[in-house]
């Protein structure tokens, strides 16, 4: 039997918890990846909690200095195959993820470049990123999540280097649900991130308003982290200026079972981002049955399907955004066509084992 091959896996793992460490942890955890490669780690994340992300600190540089003396050190001991590395593609982020992939080159590994966000075309024209971006990505190959996002390294990358990997998630046994699940006298809307601009929080709140000024009855649950943009108190405020206090709450992070219960209570989903790429919670959504009403942005069209599983609406547009939540609040046959639909494209598409078994196929190709 032959030699498993070697992977050097130089990812960035929670905490903090959100999209690209929670993918990362998963392929950390993956009894498949980790049976089919012989896979060793390395943690780039300087980060430990959500207030660091953006912020310098001695703490941070050091952990990133232990990173990449870590990286030297195994890529010495070790004849890797591939290096694998998930990397932040904009800003500072990326100057400082750049090195570990420069270092692997010098070692003359293949390199297999991981996209979980997007930016790399605000950057790829200015300095030092158009002198440093060409290094980083020369004969990469490089994983996306859609070819929806392929405009954003086009400049860079040949589309024959690059490889598609939609992610997954756990597919909970949720057969009760059926049971659980029951229709709301008046219907709930929910809203699950941290609380961020860019996710369209004040978007959301002003399509609330045009809904609750036409006499559409509805409670919106806001759940998810507060942020150095939005607090809960600058949220409350943002909720009363709109004269929404009846029909908004604020919630608060939320885990596990608690978490479970609003996607259980609610009617439909609403995710106004716009500025995403492939956002796991709308896959939680259909995994519930949500109907979904989200934007055309990054790879959400690979997920939902308009007028099948959710309503695609204009990004950063409160009156599209409110015409799309009220005509699934007017319809509850439709809801329920919609979201049903939705966890069929999930439980085809988007488990956790269908991305394993993409992930290994995508490292299988480029050993």
């Amino acid at each position: 039997m032959p030699d498993k091959s070697k992977i050097l896996f130089i990812v960035p793992l929670p905490p903090p918890v959100y999209g690209s460490t929670m993918v990362c942890q998963q392929i950390k955890d993956s009894a498949l990846i980790n049976s089919t490669f012989h896979c060793d780690y390395v943690n780039l994340s300087t980060s430990r909690q959500m207030d660091e992300i953006g912020k310098r600190s001695a703490v941070k540089l050091w952990r990133m200095i232990s990173a990449f003396i870590k990286t030297f050190w195994l890529l010495l001991i070790h004849r890797y195959d591939i290096c694998y590395i998930a990397i932040a593609c904009r800003g500072s982020g990326f100057l400082k993820d750049a090195p570990f992939v420069l270092l692997c080159k010098l070692f003359r590994r293949k390199m297999v470049i991981h996209h979980h966000n997007k930016g790399m075309a605000n950057d790829v024209d200015r300095m030092p990123f158009k002198w440093l971006m060409p290094m980083v990505y020369k004969n990469a190959k490089v994983i996306l999540l859609s070819w929806y996002l392929y405009f954003d390294i086009e400049k860079i990358v040949p589309k024959e280097n690059v490889m598609i990997c939609p992610n997954g998630i756990i597919a909970d046994n949720l057969e009760h649900i059926d049971v659980v699940k029951s229709e709301n006298r008046v219907p709930h809307l929910l809203f699950l991130s941290n609380l961020m601009k860019s996710k369209g929080v004040y978007v959301l709140l002003d399509a609330c308003k045009i809904l609750k000024d036409k006499g559409v009855g509805f409670v919106c649950d806001f759940v998810g982290g507060e942020t150095a943009e939005i607090d809960s108190d600058m949220f409350n405020t943002e909720v009363n200026h709109r004269g929404l206090g009846t029909h908004v709450i604020y919630n608060g992070r939320k885990y596990g079972a608690e978490k479970a219960r609003f996607f259980t209570d609610s009617d439909i989903f609403i995710h106004p981002t716009y500025n995403d790429c492939f956002p796991l919670v709308l896959l939680e959504a259909m995994q519930y049955q949500l109907p979904i009403v989200t934007t055309n942005e990054g790879g959400i069209p690979d997920v939902v399907q308009d007028g099948v599983n959710g309503i695609i609406c204009e990004r950063q547009n409160a009156e599209s955004l409110a015409a799309a939540i009220e005509k699934l609040l007017l319809n509850p046959a439709l809801r329920r066509q919609m979201g049903e639909a939705g966890y069929e494209i999930f439980r085809q598409n988007f488990t956790l084992e269908k991305f394993e078994h993409r992930m290994c196929e995508c490292l299988g190709a480029c050993v």
